[in-house]
């Protein structure tokens, strides 16, 4: 039993790239498996782990050959992102049955506020019932947390996997989350974990007894969030429209006039995705998927997109698959508009990124050499530290009517799509 206030479920599904794969082969259940990227592309990197390869020292971010090494017997699928797709759609419609405040905040978690619904179940039951409904009539493992926020609820659901169900309840933090080291902290990444170490704070507990002033000075607003969650305090209701604040992230430019330069278009799609990526990182999201826009001279418009291998947003990664696109499907004809999206956002504490093993230095800097340029093009304008081949003497002209066009958002064009619809290459 949970005192009168507010009751709040996190719902998070165990293992579930591998669970869903073994929910479509009976033959995998019990078997240690792992979901892996395309060796030759990625040098296979292992996206998530079945319990029993867990078990036996299999854990992503792991390099495949090393997996294989630890666990020799391991079966290992390529991701099937439709197979996925559908079993989260099942998942959150099942969800929807007991009230309409559930708030997906990725493919295989979401929030649920249960205190007004209409279900003579208490909450532990009403739970049981739910996890009990997830894996017999999806044959998947789920794991809930229930407590007062959504914080508490988060940090709950990660207590006991598989199949747990945690209760926390607000008077409970002191005991059970102050001992907690600082990375266990949900909204806690790598890095704040090291810059709070440098402080001298190692767990939550030292979050709530440091001085609320000197985290905002050293973490800015993120600091007074942390100190907060350290108490428990988390006023964040559950909100199902959130998940359509920003499906997608966009730039379109109209061109002078008509073109079928290459030079020209590959000039413009940098720019694009330049600028595609720093509103992604200001808004600390990851894009899995990249949309090309052409509108060509007689007013005709298609869009075409790629899902990716890991979510990325960088200015690089973003130009490549728009490019790619571009040179798949440009018809030949004169063009006067394009435009680049970046879709299917996931924050960035829950992208994931299937690095080959010499990647993660190059990420890390890259991620500070992006934060330096972000910071000087918000100061000093759009064309501040633009690549040789992504502005040109005319531009230079043309810099304010550029920075009008390019300022164009494609975000709005998509939120009328159902959160579950597929983006097809057509």
């Amino acid at each position: 039993m949970m005192a009168k206030g507010r009751v709040l479920f996190h719902v998070d599904m165990n293992s579930f790239y591998a669970s869903v794969e073994a929910a479509y082969d009976p033959k995998l259940l019990g078997k240690p498996l792992a979901i892996a990227g395309n060796a030759k592309e990625r040098r296979g990197i292992v996206v998530t782990a079945s319990y029993e390869a867990r078990a036996r020292g299999v854990k992503p971010p792991m390099p495949l050959w090393e997996a294989l090494k630890k666990c020799p017997e391991l079966i290992v699928r390529e991701p099937n992102f439709d197979r996925y797709r559908q079993a989260s759609k099942q998942m959150f419609q099942l969800l929807y049955e007991y009230t309409p405040l559930v708030e997906p905040v990725s493919i295989d978690e979401g929030y649920m506020d249960v205190t007004d619904a209409n279900i003579s179940l208490e909450a532990l039951e009403l739970a049981k019932h739910i996890q009990v409904r997830i894996k017999k009539e999806l044959a998947l493992p789920s794991s809930i947390g229930i407590a007062p926020n959504k914080f508490l609820a988060k940090m709950a659901s990660d207590m006991k996997k598989p199949m747990g169900i945690t209760i926390l309840r607000k008077r409970e933090v002191s005991s059970v989350l102050w001992p907690l080291k600082t990375i266990e902290m949900h909204g806690v990444g790598g890095k704040t974990s090291e810059k709070l170490e440098k402080m001298g704070i190692y767990t939550i507990g030292d979050i709530a007894n440091a001085d609320p002033e000197k985290l905002q000075r050293k973490l800015g607003i993120g600091g007074m969030r942390i100190y907060e969650k350290a108490y428990g305090i988390d006023d964040r209701p559950v909100d199902p429209d959130s998940v359509n604040e920003f499906k997608s992230i966009g730039n379109s430019t109209t061109l002078p006039k008509d073109t079928t330069s290459q030079a020209l278009v590959r000039k413009v799609i940098m720019n694009l995705s330049d600028s595609v990526g720093r509103r992604l990182r200001r808004k600390n999201v990851y894009a899995g998927n990249i949309q090309l826009t052409i509108r060509y001279h007689d007013h005709n418009t298609v869009t075409r997109s790629h899902k990716l291998i890991y979510p990325v947003h960088s200015h690089d990664d973003i130009f490549t698959a728009a490019w790619e696109l571009w040179v798949k499907y440009w018809n030949g004809d004169p063009i006067r508009l394009l435009g680049v999206t970046g879709m299917d956002l996931v924050e960035k504490g829950s992208a994931y990124k299937q690095l080959d093993l010499f990647a993660y230095d190059k990420e890390e800097k890259e991620d500070k050499l992006n934060g330096i340029v972000d910071a000087l093009r918000n100061k000093y304008g759009e064309s501040a530290l633009l690549k040789g081949t992504q502005i040109g003497k005319s531009d230079r002209s043309d810099q304010l009517r550029d920075r009008k066009r390019r300022g164009t958002s494609l975000e709005k064009d998509f939120l009328r799509n159902d959160l579950f619809n597929k983006e097809e290459e057509n």
